[in-house]
């Protein structure tokens, strides 16, 4: 997963600028990859939901640009020229304003992207979903949509169009959530919340059904690489990391719920006569995973979405939580919390 990060559009409100489908059979793990189990039962699914969550994504970047629509609506004298104005309207703000290539602010915003006001003093909840379906620009589209292929179809595959359909979307939220709750002043658009989500269950996964993997250690390291190189990304400038940690957090904990698989040793008994049959399905330890990640989904949502339509500002109840978003160096400024 490159730099495709839920972007932070815009600054402060006087300036706006860019801140189960049925198993297809005998597919089989062959390959020596990391991600490679022990058994060699496990089925693969075919993978419908990503490819056409992708295909949305980007009919819905068409219609952005489509509302946009720069010529008309773009002032070249106070910003300057757009940009690729061959495409006529479907051209994109100068760099200055938009520099990935993309929209306006207003734009984004008329079309459902993620603003504190907008949730909290005029109740328009569905943004919290909406905006997971929007994109900053052609830059920020490419990378999360690269990311979510790299990602979404292997766990599509294995687990089925279900339960990854709503590892995404919920993820999406609880990376909504939290972004409203710590950044009060910019809109925000994009999938990476989600995405973030699929990378937390797929870490979940590992780790609840940790007997099925022949090599632990490099599965473990790689993800774990991948993670921080993208909470990393997160603390530069326009780029909002609380989506990325909310999307993570809630899709940690749904891994441990969705992401069940029978422990290893069940899998070599199985064919074995009933009495013969010595081992549970799943073990202590993933049903004591299960109960306690619910109880924190539940809480979790609970008491954010409280905090938020309360009209909480999470900044009050954590003064350096805002590091996690920017960290401010010589070379740029955060003014965006």
């Amino acid at each position: 997963m490159g730099t495709g990060d839920l972007e932070s559009y815009g600054s402060n409100k006087n300036h706006r600028g860019v801140s189960g489908g049925p198993p297809t059979g005998g597919s089989y793990y062959t390959t020596s990859t990391p991600y490679q189990t022990e058994t060699s039962s496990d089925k693969q699914w075919t993978s419908w939901l990503v490819p056409m969550i992708v295909v949305a994504n980007v009919a819905m970047f068409f219609i952005i640009m489509l509302v946009n629509d720069c010529p008309k609506n773009h002032n070249s004298s106070l910003q300057g020229d757009c940009v690729a104005k061959f495409l006529g309207r479907f051209s994109f703000q100068p760099l200055k304003e938009n520099p990935l290539f993309g929209p306006s602010a207003n734009t984004l915003e008329k079309l459902g992207a993620l603003e504190w006001t907008k949730v909290v003093d005029d109740h328009q909840v569905w943004r919290l979903v909406s905006c997971i379906w929007l994109h900053a620009g052609v830059v920020h589209l490419l990378a999360n949509m690269l990311s979510l292929v790299f990602i979404g179809i292997r766990l599509e595959q294995q687990f089925g169009f279900v339960r990854v359909g709503v590892l995404y979307l919920i993820a999406g939220i609880g990376g909504s959530t939290l972004s409203a709750l710590f950044i009060k002043s910019n809109i925000s658009v994009g999938a990476s919340g989600a995405l973030f989500g699929l990378l937390g269950a797929m870490l979940s996964e590992l780790l609840t059904n940790w007997t099925i993997y022949a090599n632990k250690a490099a599965a473990l390291f790689t993800l774990l690489i991948i993670i921080l190189v993208n909470l990393a990304v997160g603390m530069l400038p326009h780029v909002d990391n609380f989506a990325h940690i909310g999307g993570f957090l809630t899709g940690f904990l749904l891994g441990f719920v969705l992401l069940l698989r029978p422990q290893f040793a069940w899998q070599e008994r199985h064919n074995l006569p009933v009495e013969a049959r010595s081992r549970s399905k799943y073990t202590v330890y993933q049903y004591a995973f299960w109960l306690l990640s619910l109880i924190l989904l539940v809480v979790g949502f609970t008491v954010g979405l409280v905090m938020l339509f309360k009209g909480e500002n999470g900044n009050k109840h954590c003064s350096w939580c805002h590091y996690l978003s920017c960290v401010p160096t010589s070379r740029w400024r955060c003014d965006n919390q």
